[in-house]
């Protein structure tokens, strides 16, 4: 044996490299899907995607000419941490449009989307240890961002007898029985598409006030509406930290572009943590969220097509064996029971992509509880597309 030979190798002496605790979070199952998905179509086959909350339509078009003028002015650099001036001043002149409300543009933060904001607003409000209320079924990354910092969620159980809400009194309960720090609410929700009421947001708001518990508001269906325009918690305290992207209305999910409304006494602090997290949030998509606010009548089509979308499903999934389900208020989702059809979502939603080429994401994302006999189906596609949907769900249902 020569001396090279009887010596061990580096990659042996080394140890292996070993991921912390808080990386141990759940998997968002919808992204699973999506690659099952990709997976299908890689190999030739038809799949309706109805798994994924992502607008079918391009971002608008103003928003792409600004960026491509942008692009041949030359040298993009860095912003300030809380966003452009121009950006900040015209998310204010949003909630004075929308809302009548008056909001300083100096209470404006730009974010890497609403996820970005999360990872803020969670940094800023509370320390590890804290416990943060949040509904189920309900948005799954809530929770494991939370985990991820140490801080514990309160899962708040809602029944589809009150279309999955969230009451004041289910709050002031939580709270009795140990101290909450925080409640985060979505309104309207993923994956219900129930919005609250006026007097249950400004219940909630008040409790809250009233306890000295942190609130934030995820608005980022505001926009997607279907009856009635939602209300921002704005209207009800400026003690809240208010979340909204550009992702869902505004259909610029991958430009990675949010926003928040933050009191006063968390501007410093935010912009601290942005300064050191993320420099600043990407120039170009900033840019192009600015100019989006001109395309009003581009994106009010687009909701319109939602509309269109959502009556197609209201209209024929009852009849197809899918009708146990709220009419949504407001996002673009549909959350059904399927327990007379199964008892396993995950495995129900695999042969429904299997064999009828139509994909949705299983309950068990938005309920670990209960979901395995839910699933949601996205109707934020094609009006042909959610025909064809139910055409292919009434075959392989029957």
């Amino acid at each position: 044996m020569s001396e090279n030979s009887a010596r061990p190798c580096r990659a042996q002496t080394i140890a292996a490299l070993k991921a912390s605790a808080r990386s141990q979070v759940a998997p968002f199952i919808v992204m699973d899907v999506m690659s099952a998905a990709a997976v299908r179509e890689a190999a030739g086959h038809s799949v309706i995607h109805m798994e994924v909350g992502e607008p079918g339509a391009p971002a608008p078009m103003a928003a792409r000419a600004a960026v491509n003028a942008a692009m041949a002015g030359g040298r993009i650099g860095y912003t300030l941490a809380l966003g452009r001036p121009s950006l900040r001043a015209a998310i204010a002149r949003h909630y004075q449009d929308t809302y009548g409300l008056a909001v300083s543009p100096g209470n404006v933060v730009a974010t890497a989307g609403s996820s970005g904001a999360f990872i803020l607003a969670f940094l800023a409000l509370f320390d590890a240890g804290a416990r943060v209320a949040i509904q189920s079924p309900g948005y799954p990354p809530y929770a494991n961002m939370m985990r991820a910092f140490g801080i514990e969620p309160v899962i708040l159980e809602t029944t589809a007898d009150s279309r999955h809400a969230v009451s004041a009194a289910m709050i002031e309960a939580a709270h009795a029985q140990k101290p909450l720090d925080g409640v985060l609410l979505m309104s309207p929700a993923n994956p219900s598409g129930t919005m609250l009421t006026d007097e249950a947001l400004r219940g909630i708001c008040q409790a809250c006030d009233r306890l000295g518990i942190a609130f934030i508001s995820d608005e980022i269906y505001h926009g997607l509406t279907y009856q009635r325009p939602a209300r921002s918690a704005l209207e009800f305290t400026r003690r809240a930290v208010v979340v909204n992207s550009f992702s869902k209305y505004f259909c610029m999910t991958g430009w990675r572009i949010g926003w928040m409304i933050v009191p006063d006494a968390l501007v410093r602090p935010i912009e601290r943590l942005q300064q050191n997290l993320s420099i600043s949030v990407p120039t170009l998509s900033q840019i192009g969220a600015e100019a989006a606010f001109s395309a009003r009548e581009e994106l009010e089509a687009v909701r319109a097509g939602y509309a269109r979308n959502r009556a197609i499903l209201l209209d024929a999934l009852p009849g197809i064996g899918l009708g146990d389900f709220h009419p949504a208020d407001g996002a673009f989702y549909v959350y059904a029971d399927v327990s007379r059809l199964t008892g396993d979502s995950r495995a129900f939603c695999a042969r429904m992509l299997e064999e009828a080429g139509v994909a949705a994401t299983p309950g068990l994302d938005f309920d670990a509880r209960r979901g395995h006999a839910t699933l949601r189906l996205s109707f934020a596609g094609g009006e042909s597309d959610m025909i064809e949907a139910v055409k292919r769900l009434k075959n392989w249902l029957k």
